[in-house]
């Protein structure tokens, strides 16, 4: 991987966007968009920027879970079943 081929000017961006739009979706690597040579922005394909989100809910999830842990928020998997069961059960058809 050449990170040069993945950082390029507003300028760059504006002359030649289709075929940044074909680098990202053919490499699913994103590219840092710069302005006076400073990174304003990353151009990402849309799989690669779903993937990325859905691990970061996943992360966020599991950091709860440990805050619940560490807080004693828990009840036995036995319990919450029990709970989900009944609800069910009590539901009407």
């Amino acid at each position: 991987m050449n990170i040069s081929t993945d950082i390029k000017s507003v300028t760059y961006l504006k002359s030649k966007a289709a075929d940044l739009l074909i680098q990202v979706n053919e490499t699913h690597r994103p590219v840092i968009i710069t302005q006076n040579g400073e990174p304003r922005a990353v151009l990402q394909d849309p799989k690669s920027f779903e993937n990325m989100r859905n691990t970061i809910g996943l992360l966020k999830l599991i950091s709860q879970g440990e805050e619940d842990i560490k807080h004693t928020k828990v009840k036995p998997q036995k319990d919450v079943f029990q709970n989900i069961e009944t609800l069910l059960n009590n539901k009407t058809l």
